[in-house]
Protein backbone atom coordinates (compact mmCIF):
# COMPACT_ATOMS: atom_id res chain seq x y z
CA UNK A 1 0.00 0.00 0.00
CA UNK A 2 1.09 3.29 -1.06
CA UNK A 3 2.06 5.95 1.55
CA UNK A 4 0.17 8.58 -0.45
CA UNK A 5 -3.47 8.42 -2.03
CA UNK A 6 -2.91 7.60 -5.42
CA UNK A 7 -5.45 8.61 -8.05
CA UNK A 8 -7.56 6.41 -9.54
CA UNK A 9 -8.16 6.40 -13.94
CA UNK A 10 -10.74 9.17 -13.29
CA UNK A 11 -9.13 11.00 -10.69
CA UNK A 12 -6.63 11.79 -13.40
CA UNK A 13 -6.33 15.34 -15.36
CA UNK A 14 -7.91 14.56 -18.89
CA UNK A 15 -4.30 14.96 -20.55
CA UNK A 16 -2.82 12.49 -18.38
CA UNK A 17 -6.19 9.89 -18.99
CA UNK A 18 -5.02 10.56 -22.49
CA UNK A 19 -1.71 8.39 -21.75
CA UNK A 20 -3.32 6.55 -19.56
CA UNK A 21 -6.28 4.66 -21.67
CA UNK A 22 -4.50 2.64 -24.29
CA UNK A 23 -2.41 1.31 -21.28
CA UNK A 24 -5.37 0.04 -19.19
CA UNK A 25 -7.34 -0.75 -22.35
CA UNK A 26 -4.61 -3.05 -23.19
CA UNK A 27 -3.24 -4.40 -19.34
CA UNK A 28 -6.36 -3.40 -17.29
CA UNK A 29 -4.95 -1.68 -14.95
CA UNK A 30 -2.13 0.91 -14.49
CA UNK A 31 0.98 0.27 -12.18
CA UNK A 32 1.20 2.09 -8.83
CA UNK A 33 4.11 3.89 -10.36
CA UNK A 34 1.85 5.26 -13.47
CA UNK A 35 -0.25 6.54 -10.91
CA UNK A 36 1.98 8.27 -8.16
CA UNK A 37 3.57 10.37 -11.37
CA UNK A 38 -0.04 11.37 -12.34
CA UNK A 39 -0.43 12.90 -8.68
CA UNK A 40 1.22 15.89 -10.42
CA UNK A 41 1.22 16.46 -14.33
CA UNK A 42 4.51 18.19 -14.60
CA UNK A 43 5.96 15.22 -12.73
CA UNK A 44 4.12 12.59 -14.82
CA UNK A 45 5.10 14.08 -18.23
CA UNK A 46 8.61 15.39 -17.30
CA UNK A 47 8.93 11.40 -16.31
CA UNK A 48 7.48 10.33 -19.58
CA UNK A 49 9.70 12.39 -21.57
CA UNK A 50 12.57 10.72 -19.91
CA UNK A 51 10.65 7.14 -20.72
CA UNK A 52 9.76 8.07 -23.79
CA UNK A 53 13.75 9.39 -25.08
CA UNK A 54 15.80 7.24 -22.83
CA UNK A 55 14.20 4.10 -23.02
CA UNK A 56 11.67 2.99 -25.39
CA UNK A 57 12.73 5.01 -28.59
CA UNK A 58 16.06 3.28 -30.66
CA UNK A 59 18.58 5.59 -29.27
CA UNK A 60 22.87 4.75 -29.30
CA UNK A 61 22.29 2.17 -26.84
CA UNK A 62 20.88 -0.75 -28.08
CA UNK A 63 17.60 -2.22 -25.33
CA UNK A 64 18.95 -5.32 -24.13
CA UNK A 65 21.94 -2.93 -22.41
CA UNK A 66 19.45 -0.33 -21.03
CA UNK A 67 17.41 -2.83 -19.56
CA UNK A 68 20.42 -4.16 -17.75
CA UNK A 69 21.22 -0.88 -16.63
CA UNK A 70 17.54 -0.84 -15.58
CA UNK A 71 17.44 -3.93 -13.70
CA UNK A 72 20.99 -4.06 -12.26
CA UNK A 73 20.32 -0.14 -10.34
CA UNK A 74 17.12 -1.34 -9.14
CA UNK A 75 18.52 -4.08 -7.59
CA UNK A 76 21.76 -1.58 -6.57
CA UNK A 77 19.02 0.88 -5.00
CA UNK A 78 16.53 -2.15 -3.55
CA UNK A 79 13.87 -1.13 -5.58
CA UNK A 80 11.26 -4.50 -6.23
CA UNK A 81 8.61 -2.83 -7.88
CA UNK A 82 11.06 -1.50 -10.62
CA UNK A 83 12.84 -4.73 -11.05
CA UNK A 84 9.79 -6.46 -11.62
CA UNK A 85 8.45 -4.43 -14.07
CA UNK A 86 11.70 -3.92 -15.75
CA UNK A 87 11.86 -7.59 -15.81
CA UNK A 88 8.45 -7.21 -17.85
CA UNK A 89 9.70 -5.05 -20.12
CA UNK A 90 12.93 -6.57 -20.97
CA UNK A 91 10.56 -9.45 -22.69
CA UNK A 92 8.05 -7.35 -24.05
CA UNK A 93 11.19 -5.90 -25.74
CA UNK A 94 12.58 -9.38 -26.68
CA UNK A 95 15.10 -10.44 -24.09
CA UNK A 96 15.29 -13.94 -23.05
CA UNK A 97 13.80 -15.50 -19.82
CA UNK A 98 17.37 -16.66 -19.50
CA UNK A 99 19.07 -13.49 -20.39
CA UNK A 100 17.37 -11.83 -17.44
CA UNK A 101 17.75 -14.27 -15.07
CA UNK A 102 21.64 -13.49 -16.06
CA UNK A 103 21.12 -9.99 -15.41
CA UNK A 104 19.31 -10.13 -11.98
CA UNK A 105 22.28 -12.24 -11.01
CA UNK A 106 25.04 -9.40 -11.53
CA UNK A 107 27.35 -7.77 -14.13
CA UNK A 108 29.63 -10.93 -14.26
CA UNK A 109 26.62 -13.31 -15.36
CA UNK A 110 25.55 -10.83 -17.86
CA UNK A 111 25.55 -11.93 -21.41
CA UNK A 112 27.49 -9.29 -22.87
CA UNK A 113 30.90 -8.97 -23.64
CA UNK A 114 33.58 -7.06 -21.58
CA UNK A 115 33.12 -3.78 -23.36
CA UNK A 116 29.05 -3.85 -22.02
CA UNK A 117 30.01 -5.62 -18.84
CA UNK A 118 32.43 -2.33 -18.66
CA UNK A 119 29.79 0.16 -19.31
CA UNK A 120 27.37 -1.92 -16.24
CA UNK A 121 30.19 -1.58 -13.91
CA UNK A 122 30.79 2.50 -14.75
CA UNK A 123 26.69 2.67 -14.33
CA UNK A 124 26.56 1.42 -11.06
CA UNK A 125 29.39 2.86 -10.35
CA UNK A 126 27.51 5.79 -11.26
CA UNK A 127 24.83 5.22 -9.57
CA UNK A 128 26.41 5.49 -6.25
CA UNK A 129 26.35 8.63 -3.74
CA UNK A 130 30.14 9.70 -4.26
CA UNK A 131 29.74 9.49 -8.26
CA UNK A 132 31.15 12.82 -7.55
CA UNK A 133 34.80 11.06 -7.25
CA UNK A 134 34.53 9.95 -10.60
CA UNK A 135 37.79 10.41 -12.85
CA UNK A 136 38.27 11.49 -16.17
CA UNK A 137 40.49 8.64 -16.45
CA UNK A 138 37.41 6.40 -15.64
CA UNK A 139 35.40 7.75 -18.54
CA UNK A 140 38.28 7.61 -20.92
CA UNK A 141 38.70 4.01 -20.43
CA UNK A 142 35.08 3.63 -21.78
CA UNK A 143 35.97 5.76 -25.09
CA UNK A 144 38.90 3.26 -24.65
CA UNK A 145 36.55 0.61 -25.07
CA UNK A 146 35.26 2.32 -27.98
CA UNK A 147 31.95 3.82 -26.08
CA UNK A 148 31.36 7.80 -27.84
CA UNK A 149 30.95 10.54 -25.78
CA UNK A 150 26.87 10.15 -26.33
CA UNK A 151 26.72 6.77 -25.46
CA UNK A 152 28.64 7.39 -21.98
CA UNK A 153 26.30 10.47 -21.53
CA UNK A 154 22.71 8.32 -22.41
CA UNK A 155 24.13 5.32 -20.10
CA UNK A 156 24.59 7.79 -17.35
CA UNK A 157 21.54 9.73 -17.86
CA UNK A 158 19.33 6.19 -17.84
CA UNK A 159 21.57 5.78 -14.72
CA UNK A 160 20.17 8.89 -13.10
CA UNK A 161 16.54 8.30 -14.01
CA UNK A 162 16.90 4.80 -12.56
CA UNK A 163 18.08 6.55 -9.34
CA UNK A 164 15.08 9.30 -9.58
CA UNK A 165 12.71 6.91 -9.99
CA UNK A 166 13.96 3.84 -7.84
CA UNK A 167 13.96 6.97 -4.91
CA UNK A 168 10.05 7.40 -5.74
CA UNK A 169 8.91 3.89 -5.86
CA UNK A 170 11.12 3.25 -2.47
CA UNK A 171 9.37 6.61 -0.57
CA UNK A 172 6.38 6.09 -1.64
CA UNK A 173 6.10 2.31 -0.36
CA UNK A 174 4.71 1.24 -3.98
CA UNK A 175 4.29 -2.56 -4.30
CA UNK A 176 6.02 -3.34 -0.99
Amino acid sequence: MAHIKLPEFEEMAPNIQERARPILEKTGELGEIFKLMAVDEKVYFATDMMVQNYLLNETTLPYDIKEAIALLISIENGCKMCVDVHKNIAKMLGLSEEKIEKILHGVDYVDTDEKGKSLLRFCIRASQKDSYKILKEEIDALKDLGYSDVQILEAVAITGYFNYINTLSNVFGLSQ
